[in-house]
Parts: C-alpha cells; structure tokens; sequence
C-alpha cells in the first residue's frame, strides 16, 4: 500500500480525532492536511501509519488549540462547535462513546479542559488508544497521561450531557417539534418543551442573534410562535437532520442557501435546550450561506402588526 492509500484510509480517523479536539471542521481539516505533508516529507515509513498519524494530527491540534482559544476569548457572543452533519469515522465498537463525544453539549464540556486534558481523553475515552500511543501522541510520560485522563474524565463526568437512549424516540419528538414551529403552535411547543429549556445562538456579530438567549417554556415558545411562521411564509425551509449526532436541522432561504443549524438536546420526553449556529463563517462547509439580515427583514416585513 502506498503512502497515499495509507492516508486515505485514515483519513476519517484523522479528521474525527481532530475534530473533537478543536470542534472546528474548517481547523480541523487544515490540521488533516498539515498531517499529511508531514507524513509525506517523513524520510522513513513508521512501523504503524495509525499510531504515527494519529500522533502528528494529536500534536498539531493542540497547537492549533491553543491559539484559537485566545481567539474564542474575543468572540462576539456565545461561541458554538462548527456544526457537523456526518461522522466520517465509524466503529461499532466505539460507536456509543463516538456518538455521545460528537454532541454539541459534550463539545462545550471538552471547552472546560485544558489542550493536552481534551486531547488525552479523545484519544482514551472516545477512541479507545492505549496509554503508550497517548504518550508518544502528547509527548508525556504514561503516568502523566494518566492522571491527565482522570482529571479529564472527572470534569467530563461532573456535566455530561444526557440524552433519549431511545433515537427513533428522538427523532419524532423532533418532527413534532419542527411541525409545531410550522404552524406557530404555542400550545404544540409548550408541550415538547422542558420548563427551563434553553434557546441560545452563536452568531459571532456577523448575523442576526438573541442577546443573551431566551429561557423558560413560556419565553421561548412565544418567541418560537412569533418568529417562523413569517419566515416559513416568506419561503423558508426547515430541513429536519441530524447534526452532531443530535436531532436537528437546517434552516434554509426560499433559494436553498443555509441560515443556520438548530440542534435540540432531548431528555425525559422534553427538549431541554436548543443551540443555533448562524455565524456564516461555520456554515459555508454545509453548503451556499444566505444572507441572514436580508432574510430577517424580510420576515419582520410579513409579520402581522400587534394589536
């Protein structure tokens, strides 16, 4: 097999493993293809193409980690992952802790964690690597890895996400949910929504975001009621799809183009938070992005004047 074969068929590994380190698909390609110069200006093939590329992308990830972190202190409102509609890495033996590590929610946790932190427990709790590909990986000892995975793990586990075991059970609740917001149904989205859910967006200032976010049944579902019948009569489309692993959407201009993502976080029967990324500079991986100011002057033009 040649050096390129090698990569490509990594390639989905590489990606994914970088992916959760930085929750960026933009940086993370880049990190995919600095790997692959690095691999092929390396003067001998390493006994294991795996463990040697999943090392260069491991330690060119926490680089890139680091400067983007002082980037994301400046960041102009709630800062989200780059939303992700496909896994290109998959394991059955893993595919839970795959799953679970993709959401938005276990991404914002990951936030919390220091470079090497993040990048020791994708590689152990998501990937499954032995401690000595994790040393070599970070360049620390294996006992350093070690309690660098427990630290990990135990701010992981003071937050994790939560969510529906039951996917078919998911994704209805979805479609109901997405149909409610159709029709402007008030009474429909108070009863698919948790008493102090969450509605928050990143828009990084270069769309149109609510301020802080809205919270509570009663807030978020007016608003939801209020906003979308408009937009859906103007020619908006939602479009009903996974993202991050989670029950979600694309909502789309009457021309196609990409507004934002919504991902809803579902537990209990009820959706307990709902995360919307708008900023254009995450989308254009998705697809043309619309001009979200335009879209929204339009839609406040249609809606019916309070009485």
């Amino acid at each position: 097999m040649t050096r390129t074969e090698e990569f490509e068929e990594l390639r989905p590994l590489l990606f994914s493993v970088a992916y959760r380190i930085l929750g960026s698909v933009s940086e993370a390609e880049d990190a995919v293809q600095e790997t692959w110069l690095r691999y092929e200006l390396s003067p001998a093939r390493p006994a294991s193409a795996r463990a040697f590329l999943s090392a260069v992308v491991t330690r060119v990830s926490i680089d890139v980690l680091r400067s983007a972190r002082m980037r994301r202190e400046e960041y102009v409102g709630p800062w989200f992952p780059e939303p992700l509609l496909t896994d290109p890495y998959e394991d059955p033996e893993q595919s839970a802790e795959l799953a679970d590590s993709l959401s938005m929610a276990a991404l914002l946790l990951l936030e919390r964690l220091s470079p090497l932190e993040r990048a020791v427990f994708v590689l152990r709790e998501v990937f499954a690597f032995g401690f000595p590909e994790i040393a070599s990986a970070v360049g620390r000892s294996e006992a350093a890895c070690r309690q660098l995975a427990v630290r990990a793990r135990r701010h992981m586990d003071a937050g994790r996400p939560r969510f529906e075991a039951d996917r078919k059970e998911r994704e209805e609740l979805a479609e109901r949910f997405f149909e409610a917001l159709r029709e402007g149904n008030v009474d429909g989205l108070r009863e698919l929504l948790a008493a102090d859910v969450s509605l928050v967006g990143d828009g990084g200032g270069k769309a149109p975001q609510w301020a802080r976010g809205f919270f509570g049944v009663g807030q978020v579902s007016q608003m939801l009621a209020t906003l979308f019948p408009p937009f859906f009569r103007i020619g908006g489309v939602v479009d009903p799809h996974q993202v991050n692993g989670q029950p979600g959407a694309l909502f789309r201009d009457r021309d196609g183009k990409v507004l934002n993502t919504w991902t809803l976080d579902i537990l209990g029967g009820q959706i307990q938070a709902i995360r919307t990324v708008s900023n254009p500079d995450k989308l254009g991986h998705l697809g043309p992005v619309a001009d979200a100011w335009a879209v929204l002057r339009e839609t406040q033009q249609v809606r019916p004047d309070p009485e």
